[in-house]
């Protein structure tokens, strides 16, 4: 059965990509969040999730702290942060900064570290 969801029914923000879809939502083991900020230097802080996430990198400058990996990408780079695996990532500027992060999971679940 086909699934449709308009920007409303995920948004958090009504002129930014930024929210998040859970996969129960969508009928599969997969939660999409979408990540957006002006703002330089900002981002998710240091944390870890007990599945995959994949990273795709839509616009601007980011940095990534994958484990002890430091690792700067651009749009149109796409990255991996393993299950278990510690990681954040942060606007690197001038301009916007945008990201759809895929979640092989129904759920997001986080653990939130210490930077």
């Amino acid at each position: 059965m086909a699934k449709k969801f308009s920007r409303n029914d995920w948004a958090s923000d009504p002129d930014l990509w930024k929210g998040h879809i859970s996969g129960q939502d969508l009928g599969t083991d997969v939660t999409v969040l979408f990540f957006s900020s002006d703002e330089v230097g900002a981002g998710p802080g240091l944390h870890r999730h007990p599945y995959d996430e994949v990273f795709i990198v839509r616009r601007g400058r980011a940095l990534f702290t994958l484990a002890d990996d430091t690792i700067e990408a651009v749009a149109g780079d796409v990255l991996l942060a393993q299950a278990g695996v510690a990681h954040a990532f942060r606007n690197l500027g001038p301009d916007r900064l945008e990201t759809t992060d895929i979640h092989l999971s129904a759920d997001w679940i986080q653990e939130d570290l210490e930077d």
